[in-house]
């Protein structure tokens, strides 16, 4: 014995044997008091050390494959500086049963036997420790010398299950503790008004350090998407998708094997409110540690105050964001109202549009042509707003109830554009063309898209107002040029220099008449027949400024006008006017309206007193092109012949008789029947009365000629052989031709 070492003193077996079961008793009692696991351990070893005059005392846990001291009392530095020990080096049976220096397996087949002979401990026992077939480790107490040991080894096996209980207890304790701090502090610092970012980082920092997880995440259920969404940040790093697509099967146990399951290195739990499914709280361990139902119910301890607080947060977030985008709609409001009242032009409008929608925007008339446009695109592509518009009419066309309607941008299938109609005043005045990447729009965006819409109405009805007031003003001067005599010249020419108008240049006058096919005039009264004749013009009238905008347009004595600059020889005036009409027919047709353009030019002017006799000219080439020349759609009066002399012939009731009494019968019989046998007529006489070419010309046999020539002879009581008589109706003819509305309205002229 060495010397100065307290020494058990003798005493008898039955004594020793009492006392240390009361000990053991006595100390299984004060075990559960405690509430950490360092406590139960700390006061285990200590009363060992103190009681029973050991020279140590040390509880060893088993921690990943390796013996670990969590307590010692003593100090004996050969033994605890040998630790860890790796299990598989170490007699199993130290986790199963109570051992002595006595029963032990030998120092050649356990390390911790020849670690206790190395530093001369003389004497020692074990105590396993082990909760519900879970070993922890054991309890070893050792002696330097020789101690006589009982057979003791049932109490210190049921003394090892106290401890492990204790032991159990205790991390329970831990445990609980724990859940009751995080919810603690998830109440007292998760604010609503901080980031869903932030939420998330606290979140899952404290379901990785509660589980002790390496890692942990959480991913949010997308709606729209069908998918599980990861929303950073995480705890700790790992390898995982950051999107988790849902296909038919809607069981999270497929796309999380361990929901709500303890036992392996993951482990997810459902975030569930109101009993939606709103997310999951995923843990893993790259480690062997697996996950014990205690970490089971301390996640859904969490989950239950995440899924809460999440919802909460993004209903918070959402509102705070929509009252932000409201506020910043507002001040834009109000910057698209002020370029409304400083600029006359779209330009600005839709270049602050464009920004904001950081797309291409495109602002049409009603005849979807491009008034302003701003190309924002992030790809750098050329976009061509007619190309837009050619595949926007068509599907328009298809769908004409629709004041909304989509077409594939054809530069890029991903997105479209939404063409939305532009009212004002109960009338169509354009179309708003966004470009749109991000799917579907939600109730700001609407918004936004609607408060545009009334900003380009207001700016529609502004510019409106100022045509209205030039096109009145244009009106007045029209009216005052077109009349027989001028009064009021000099008021004329301040009128044509305020708009840069040289009255004195030569000038061509064009009268165009607007023919409404019979489905357009069907189940339509007079009001929406002349507006959609309106609808035509305003469309030729908005191309022609494109070709030449010095060419003048009027709607003067309900007939539509044009006053062109002559720019052309004389040769080449028949050329630009067949231009100018095909042009026309190309626009009408571009207007979806069936109806037949007919036009007729007058003679150029050389002073201010011409322009009414070139309107004058153009009117009776209308009237001629209307009865003889509706094929070709134009004439000009330069070009008629003998009715350029015969319009010099004041209109008056001795023009009426004369055709009257010339071919009065004759246009009586025909008015409404199939047969026309004034046509007849007229291609007889031009044909110099050869009966072959005029039958051949008007598609019918010979013998069906001579039939209408009989009848026409018959109702005038006339010989056709007769020169005289030829001339007279060729005269009269060529009258009606060209005063045929002004003799129908005369009662003077009866041919019924």
């Amino acid at each position: 014995m060495d010397e100065g070492k307290w020494v058990m003193p003798y005493i008898d077996k039955d004594k020793l044997m009492k006392k240390l079961e009361n000990h053991l008793r006595s100390t299984a009692r004060q075990l559960i008091k405690f509430d950490t696991e360092d406590q139960v351990l700390q006061y285990l070893t200590g009363v060992f050390h103190s009681e029973l005059y050991c020279d140590f005392v040390g509880v060893i846990l088993n921690e990943t494959g390796n013996f670990v001291p969590k307590a010692w009392s003593g100090n004996l530095p050969a033994v605890i500086n040998s630790f860890p020990i790796e299990i598989h080096n170490c007699s199993p049976k130290l986790l199963r049963q109570s051992l002595t220096n006595d029963r032990a397996d030998s120092p050649e087949s356990c390390h911790l036997s020849k670690v206790l002979k190395d530093a001369h401990v003389k004497t020692w026992f074990t105590v396993p420790l082990y909760d519900n077939d879970y070993n922890l480790g054991f309890c070893i107490v050792g002696f330097l010398n020789y101690v006589p040991l009982l057979d003791m080894e049932m109490p210190f096996e049921e003394f090892g299950k106290d401890i492990a209980v204790a032991m159990a207890m205790a991390r329970e304790k831990k445990s609980q503790l724990k859940k009751i701090e995080g919810i603690e502090w998830i109440s007292k610092n998760l604010s609503l008004n901080a980031p869903i970012e932030k939420h998330i980082a606290e979140l899952t920092m404290r379901a990785g350090e509660g589980t002790n997880a390496d890692f942990a995440c959480i991913y949010l259920y997308n709606e729209k998407e069908n998918s599980f969404v990861f929303q950073p940040p995480a705890y700790g790093e790992s390898e995982f998708p950051h999107r988790i697509m849902i296909e038919d099967n809607y069981m999270l146990n497929k796309y999380f094997p361990f929901l709500e399951t303890p036992g392996g290195t993951y482990m997810t739990i459902p975030l569930i409110i109101d009993l939606k499914t709103i997310g999951v709280l995923h843990i893993e361990n790259k480690k062997d540690v697996i996950f014990t139902e205690n970490d089971l119910k301390m996640l859904e301890l969490l989950s239950n105050h995440v899924a809460a607080i999440l919802e909460n947060a993004r209903l918070f977030n959402n509102e705070k964001e929509s009252k932000n985008r409201l506020q910043f709609l507002l001040d834009f409001q109000q910057a698209l109202v002020k370029e409304t009242v400083e600029v006359d032009n779209f330009d600005g409008i839709t270049s602050m549009l464009a920004n904001l929608f950081q797309n291409p925007v495109i602002l049409y008339d009603r005849f979807m042509q491009p008034i302003s446009f701003s190309m924002f695109d992030k790809q750098n592509r050329v976009l061509l707003p007619e190309q837009i518009a050619d595949i926007a009419k068509n599907r328009r066309n298809k769908n004409r109830g629709l004041e909304y309607f989509s077409i594939e941008d054809p530069g890029d299938s991903s997105c479209s554009f939404s063409f939305l109609m532009i009212n004002g005043g109960g009338s169509l005045l354009g179309f708003l063309a966004v470009c749109r990447t991000n799917g579907e729009m939600d109730e700001i965006d609407r918004l936004t898209i609607e408060l545009s819409r009334n900003i380009c109405s207001i700016q529609f009805i502004k510019q409106k107002l100022v045509l209205d007031a030039k096109e009145q003003a244009k009106d007045s001067f029209i009216n005052k040029l077109l009349t027989e005599n001028i009064e009021d010249s000099e008021g004329i020419l301040q009128y044509a220099n305020l708009f840069q108008w040289d009255l004195f240049q030569s000038h061509q006058i064009a009268v165009l008449s607007i023919t409404l096919d019979e489905r357009e005039i069907k189940e339509s009264n007079l009001f929406e027949q002349q507006s959609k004749k309106n609808q035509v013009w305003e469309y030729i009238k908005s191309h022609l400024q494109e070709v030449d905008k010095s060419i003048i347009t009027a709607y003067h004595d309900e007939k539509y006008v044009l006053i062109v600059p002559l720019k052309s020889e004389s040769a080449l005036l028949k050329k630009y006017w067949q231009s100018i009409y095909s042009k026309i027919n190309k626009w009408t047709l571009e207007t979806a309206i069936k109806c037949k353009v007919l036009m007729g030019v007058g003679g150029s002017t050389t002073n201010l007193q011409d322009y009414f006799v070139s309107y004058q000219q153009a009117i009776q080439a209308l009237n001629i092109v209307t009865s003889r020349l509706r094929q070709s759609g134009f004439t000009l009066f330069d070009e008629l012949g003998s009715y350029a002399i015969l319009h010099h012939l004041n209109y008056s009731v001795a023009i009426d008789l004369f055709v009257k009494k010339q071919l009065g019968p004759l246009l009586s019989y025909s008015e409404g029947k199939n047969t026309d046998l004034s046509n007849t007529l007229h291609t007889f006489l031009q044909n110099n009365g050869n009966v072959k070419n005029t039958a051949e010309e008007l598609y019918i046999h010979r013998s069906s000629l001579l039939y209408r020539l009989e009848k026409i002879e018959s109702l005038l009581d006339i010989q056709l052989s007769d020169a005289e008589v030829r001339f007279n109706l060729m005269m009269a003819l060529k009258l009606y031709d060209m005063y045929g509305n002004e003799m129908v309205k005369n009662p003077l002229l009866n041919v019924k």
